[in-house]
């Protein structure tokens, strides 16, 4: 199942440099709305109930955790500053960029100002011979038909002919060079939700951390000192099974794996929490393990400053985790930053995100991508 929502838009263009119109207008829907995983082939054909230029039309598939109503404000936003100002009483005419919601998920939508699907779409060869071209698996939701049973079904003989062929932004980021992505961080610093993110976006399998399973920690949140030891024991012991288990199956659908924690968290949560006799026996038992894993090919810190971690945890409203405190958090991104420190031969990522939201803010996901970017 999707943790995002998977959006059909549909571009248009029939006034001035149509084609650069077009991809303007994907960069900043994939800067401001969301993530532009395919794109289609831009196609050419006439204009639909008016007297005009020819249109340059395309279709895209975004990734966005922001609601349908949410989407339509933003692509208005987009219209707007690229020059198209709609009116109520406005029919069809000539425009410099058109952006329609074509499909939100298999949803059927019907809000004042949006019909999800498109009321028109399955009546539009230049809607769905480029949203073919993105080979998603989609069915109308009213008409019950896939985008190939609905062409077959369109008249013979309207113009619609491929023009350009057109690369999705984000497609420009290439992450498959590496085999293991570690996202390290924490607690509440949004590793899990970017790894499964990023996991989506550029079809990585994701290892994830299966802390919600384990007895031990409520118990240690209510007496540290009674079971410090037991919880931390458990915890390395499934990271050292969940990593063995999943770096060693081989998944041919998938272009890499994307983990949410790295195993030397273990030693790291370990310092702080154990005492010095049961620090030093966990850590013999930790290097024997240690020296059996696989290390990433990189590793992403996201560094969150504590006020914002302790609004985070808030946030999301684990009971347990609610009377953290401040100076245990410190004590972790200390820990963290004292182990990045002795590490040379790791290749190491560290981003700021204190003061970037980047479920809420495309821009701010962008950012990051951005940042990994640079370092592959």
């Amino acid at each position: 199942m999707s943790i995002q929502n998977q959006v059909i838009i549909a571009i248009g263009s029939n006034v001035g440099d149509r084609l650069l119109q077009i991809t303007t207008c994907i960069e900043k829907l994939h800067r401001e709305v969301g993530t532009v995983v395919k794109t289609s082939r831009v196609y050419e054909s006439p204009a639909v109930g008016f007297a005009g230029a020819d249109f340059y039309n395309c279709v895209i598939l975004i990734h966005t955790f922001s609601s349908s109503g949410e989407v339509l404000d933003r692509i208005l936003q987009v219209e707007l500053n690229m020059g198209r100002v709609r009116t109520a009483d406005t029919g069809y005419e000539s425009r410099t960029i058109d952006i329609d919601i074509i499909a939100f998920n298999e949803d059927s939508i019907e809000l004042d100002r949006l019909t999800v699907p498109h009321p028109r779409m399955h009546q539009r060869t230049f809607v769905l011979l480029p949203f073919a071209d993105l080979e998603y698996d989609w069915q109308h939701p009213v008409l019950n038909l896939s985008v190939t049973e609905l062409l077959k079904q369109l008249p013979d003989g309207e113009s619609c002919v491929p023009v350009e062929k057109l690369t999705a932004p984000l497609r420009v980021i290439t992450l498959e060079k590496f085999n293991y992505i570690a996202i390290e961080g924490n607690i509440g610093a949004g590793k899990t939700t970017l790894t499964n993110r990023i996991a989506e976006d550029f079809n990585a399998k994701t290892v994830l951390e299966r802390f919600a399973d384990n007895p031990f920690l409520p118990k240690f949140y209510e007496d540290q000192h009674r079971y410090a030891f037991p919880l931390e024991m458990s915890f390395l012991a499934d990271r050292y099974q969940q990593i063995s288990d999943d770096l060693a199956q081989f998944d041919l659908f998938k272009d890499f794996i994307i983990a949410d924690y790295h195993i030397f968290k273990s030693l790291i949560f370990a310092k702080i929490t154990l005492t010095d006799d049961e620090y030093r026996l966990y850590r013999k038992l930790f290097e024997i393990i240690y020296k059996e894993m696989p290390k990433p090919d990189l590793y992403i810190y996201l560094y969150q400053n504590t006020e914002r971690l302790l609004a985070n945890i808030k946030q999301r409203g684990r009971s347990y985790e609610q009377d953290i405190p401040a100076d245990y958090l410190d004590k972790i991104n200390r820990g963290y930053l004292d182990y990045i420190k002795s590490q040379p031969d790791l290749n190491v990522l560290i981003i700021d995100v204190s003061d970037k939201d980047f479920v809420k803010n495309q821009n701010d996901y962008i950012f990051i991508l951005d940042q990994i970017s640079k370092n592959s």
